[in-house]
Order: structure tokens, then C-alpha cells, then sequence
């Protein structure tokens, strides 16, 4: 297929745009900004755009067979000094579905929305949380637009983690300089609690899975390892050789309580539906070597 990752100089949409090409479809990917220098995605068709301008002209969705979108907003894309519930109402909730139907009037035939997995996970949040409710929103905007003409599926992910080859994910590499000791005197402990974790590759393959056999009009909740915050900041100091660090009731400087929406201390796992897991044919028990692979890439600063 002809396909078009929206999201595709990211992490998430870097990796699937690569997993994609190397399954043989022809891929091109989409965003604000180009793909980093020295990257494998710099060898991808790129096309600047903004999906909640919805300024990817009629023409150019038209050339794609399908679509792969992994743009939608979270923390880190909230602008500073804006109303946070305002700006995941556009983002999120109007600017998705939107973009979406522009897809489906231009005539692409299969289209994937990589959503997050709190409304299914832990619905209660969607009324208590702006976010978690944007996110709902734009899911179920972008299912309903399903048709036999244009089949909209949703992949639902947990906290997600990995490596593109030359592609800087800052988190990732302040996590594996935190592992290392580079940030003394900052105390190394995790925060309490825990959360379902999937790694890109296992991402990417149940994107293709849902591109090829999902249900059209199906929002698939997946993931992979239900881990303790110790045991995922544990996995990078095992891999650089340091014991693993102690459990402490306070805010991380590395994972903000604002970015646990659940509530530090909680956990939220689960178990995705064997069946579904089955029909889009994607790997389990993946994160603890994804560490690995992250570590490796950026140790000692590389």
C-alpha cells in the first residue's frame, strides 16, 4: 500500500513509518517539522503540514491508499500560557476527526489513528480529566467517520517506549543519563505505582495489523508489560550496570505526577484481549529489551 504516516518525524510515527517500508508498503511521512538529519526517515517522501490547520491540500492526501496517524497532542505539546482544556478540545477532540474526514474525502481507503489507551484502560478519567476526555473524543470523532468506502480503526496505546536509529527522544536520553549518574546530586529513587508499557516494534506491528485485518469502526486497546515504576527505571540502570533504586512517595523529577494521570502511587495495568492480540499479530514481553536497545543508543552521550 501507499501510505502516509501523519507523525512520522516522531518517535512512535518514525518507527512505524520504518517498520512500514520495511514490510514493503511505499511510505511517505507528514508533520510540522522534517525528520532529523542523519536519520533512516530522511530517506521518506516528507510533507510539511499541520493536522489541526487541516492544510494538507485534497490533492496530495489523494495520492495515499492509506494513512497512519501518530500526531495527536499530550503534555508535551501544550503550549505555554494557554488553557490547557481549550487547547485539548482543538488539538485532540476537533482537530483529529477533522483531519480525518479530509482523508476520507480525498479517497484514502484505510485509515489508523494511534490513540492513548486511558478511556478504555480507566474510563472514570474521562470525566474528571480534560485530556482523557479529548483523547475520547477524537477516537470515537474518527470511528465514527467508518464507511464501506473508508475503513477508521483506532489502535489504543499504553506508555510507549523506544529507539529510532539517529533520532534524539529526549526523555529517553535523559532517563539513560539519570541511569548512568549524571544527574548528581539528583536523588535516584522511582516513584510508587506502575503502568502498562508496549515498545515501538510491538506498536508498530499491531498498526499493521490493524491496517490489514482490523475491524472497521474498532477501537483496539493494546499492550504489552504490566511494570512497576521500578522495575522500568530499574531496567535502564540494569543496563548500564548500576543496582536498581529504591521506591520513594514523592514527585519524580523525571516523571511529574503531572504526567501520571491515574495518581502517583496507583497502578493502572490490564491485559489486552488475547484475540485481539491474535489478529493483529503483535510481539508481548518486548520493553525490558527495548531498554536495552534505548540504552545502547544513547549511553555515554551517543
Amino acid at each position: 500500500m501507499k501510505i502516509l504516516v501523519v507523525g512520522g518525524a516522531g518517535m512512535i510515527g518514525g518507527h512505524a513509518a520504518l517498520y512500514l517500508r520495511s514490510r514493503g508498503h511505499e511510505v511517505s511521512i507528514a508533520g510540522r517539522n522534517p525528520p532529523a538529519a542523519g536519520t533512516p526517515l530522511g530517506e521518506l517522501e516528507f510533507l510539511r503540514c499541520d493536522y489541526i490547520a487541516n492544510d494538507l491540500p485534497r490533492a496530495v492526501l489523494a495520492r495515499f491508499e492509506a494513512m497512519v496517524f501518530a500526531a495527536g497532542n499530550d503534555i508535551r505539546h501544550l503550549p505555554p500560557e494557554q488553557d490547557a482544556t481549550a487547547h485539548w478540545q482543538r488539538a485532540n477532540a476537533e482537530g483529529v476527526p477533522r483531519f480525518f474526514a479530509a482523508a476520507r474525502e480525498a479517497g484514502v481507503r484505510h485509515a489508523v489513528n494511534v490513540g492513548s489507551f486511558y478511556p478504555q484502560a480507566r474510563p472514570a478519567l474521562v470525566e474528571s480529566n480534560a485530556y482523557v476526555r479529548s483523547r475520547k473524543l477524537a477516537d470515537e470523532g474518527v470511528r465514527a467517520l467508518a464507511s464501506k468506502d473508508f475503513r477508521a480503526i483506532s489502535v489504543n496505546a499504553p506508555f510507549v517506549c523506544g529507539a529510532v536509529p539517529g533520532l534524539v527522544v529526549g526523555m529517553f536520553k535523559a532517563y539513560t543519563a539519570y541511569a548512568e549518574g549524571k544527574f548528581a546530586p539528583m536523588p535516584e529513587f522511582a516513584p510508587p505505582g506502575g503502568v502498562n508499557f508496549i515498545s515501538t516494534t510491538s506498536l508498530s506491528e499491531a498498526i499493521e495489523g490493524a491496517l490489514a485485518r482490523g475491524e472497521n469502526g474498532k477501537a483496539y486497546l493494546v499492550g504489552d508489560q504490566n511494570l512497576s515504576f521500578q522495575d522500568f527505571f530499574g531496567a535502564f540502570f540494569r543496563a548500564v550496570g548500576r543496582p536498581v533504586p529504591p521506591v520513594i512517595d514523592q514527585e519524580h523529577p523525571m516523571l511529574p505526577d503531572s504526567a501520571i494521570y491515574f495518581g502517583r502511587g496507583n497502578t493502572l495495568y490490564y491485559a489486552p484481549e488475547p484475540g485481539e492480540t491474535a489478529l493483529l499479530a503483535y510481539r508481548r514481553n518486548d520493553v525490558i529489551r527495548t531498554v536495552g536497545e534505548i540504552v545502547a543508543q544513547y549511553r555515554d552521550g551517543t
